[in-house]
C-alpha cells in the first residue's frame, strides 16, 4: 500500500511540474495525474483486503496500538491503515538435543543439570506447544514474534534443572523418570499458560548419566540377572526333586499293594491259567510228572 501511494504521488508531483513548465510534454501531465490518483487508490483499495493463512491469526496494530480483536483464517475487510502480523496456532516442537543435526539449534544443545547426589545428566528433549489464539495480542505486545527463544527455551531448560536436584543421577535414568517428566511438564505448563502459550507435550528423548554411574548400573543389572537366572534353576531343580519323590512313592505303593493283595491261592490260579494259554499253543508238549506237581511244558522243537 506504501509503495503504491508513494508512486501516485510522484505521478502526481510530476503532472504538476509538467503543467507548469510549456513544453512539449506539458500535454501529458493530464493524463500523469490520472495515473497517479488511479494508483493511489488501487493501493488504498488493495490494502482493504487481507488473507490470514488456515492455522495463523492476525494481530492488528495501529500506530503502535494493539487492537484486541485477531483475525481468523480467511479474507477479510479492514482499515488499510492497519498493521497485520500473522501468527501461527498449529502445534509446533522445540527440540534440545546432544546431536548436532537433531536439535533447533546448531551443535551440542542438550540440557545439563546436576542430580541430588551431585553427578551431571545430560538430558535431550522435545517440547511440543501451540500459541493460544486469543493470547496473540498479548504475544505480540509483551514478547514479539521471537517467543521461542524468549520464552521456550530459556524456560524449559530453567524449569529441568529446579526440578533435576530432587532425584539423584540412578533415579532420573531408571525408577523415577516417568515421574520427573509429570513434574516438569507441570511446572512448565504454568509458566507457558502466563505468557499465552498452551504446552502440549513434554518428550524426554534421552538421558544420559557419566560413564562410571553406567559401568555401576550396568554391573547391578547383570548381577540380578544372574541372581534371577540361578532362582530358576533352583526351582526347576525343585521340581524335578518333587517329580521323582512323587514317581518313587508311587512305585512303593504299588508294590505295598501287589506284596499284600495277592494270596497263594490266587497266584496258582493265574499260574494255572497261564500254563492252559501255553498248552493250546501247537509246538508245545506237556508232560504231567505226577498228579500233584505242577506239570512241566516243552517245546517240540
Amino acid at each position: 500500500m506504501i509503495l503504491s501511494i508513494i508512486l501516485g504521488a510522484m505521478l502526481l508531483l510530476a503532472s504538476f511540474t509538467l503543467k507548469n513548465n510549456q513544453n512539449q510534454f506539458s500535454k501529458f501531465s493530464s493524463l500523469l495525474k490520472i495515473l497517479g490518483v488511479l494508483v493511489i487508490l488501487l493501493g488504498l483499495f488493495s490494502s482493504m483486503f487481507k488473507q490470514i493463512d488456515a492455522g495463523k491469526v492476525g494481530v492488528q496494530s495501529l500506530y503502535g496500538s494493539v487492537q484486541p480483536d485477531i483475525l481468523q483464517s480467511g479474507l477479510h475487510l479492514i482499515n488499510p491503515l492497519l498493521d497485520i502480523t500473522d501468527y501461527d496456532i498449529q502445534t509446533q516442537n522445540y527440540t534440545m538435543s546432544a546431536v548436532h543435526s537433531e536439535g533447533a539449534q546448531e551443535g551440542d544443545d542438550a540440557i545439563r543439570v546436576l542430580s541430588n547426589d551431585g553427578l551431571e545428566v545430560v538430558i535431550d528433549l522435545t517440547v511440543l506447544y501451540r500459541i493460544d489464539p486469543q493470547s496473540a495480542p498479548k504475544i505480540f505486545k509483551q514478547i514479539g514474534v521471537n517467543y521461542t527463544d524468549k520464552i521456550v527455551r530459556p524456560v524449559t531448560r530453567t524449569r529441568i534443572r529446579d526440578n533435576a536436584v530432587y532425584y539423584d543421577a540412578v533415579a532420573l535414568y531408571s525408577t523415577k523418570r516417568n515421574e520427573f517428566q509429570q513434574r516438569i511438564f507441570k511446572t512448565i505448563e504454568a509458566d507457558f499458560k502466563s505468557r499465552g502459550l498452551v504446552l502440549e507435550q513434554l518428550l524426554i528423548r534421552n538421558i544420559n548419566l557419566p560413564a562410571s554411574v553406567k559401568a555401576t548400573i550396568e554391573s547391578k543389572i547383570n548381577a540380578e540377572q544372574d541372581a534371577q537366572k540361578m532362582q530358576f534353576v533352583l526351582q526347576k531343580e525343585k521340581q524335578e526333586a518333587e517329580r521323582k519323590r512323587v514317581e518313587a512313592q508311587g512305585i512303593a505303593d504299588y508294590q505295598r499293594i501287589i506284596s499284600t493283595g495277592l494270596s497263594d491261592k490266587q497266584l496258582q490260579y493265574e499260574q494255572i491259567k497261564a500254563q492252559k494259554e501255553l498248552a493250546a499253543s501247537p509246538n508245545t508238549k506237556i508232560i504231567f510228572m505226577n498228579g500233584k506237581n505242577t506239570p512241566l511244558i516243552l517245546s517240540d522243537k
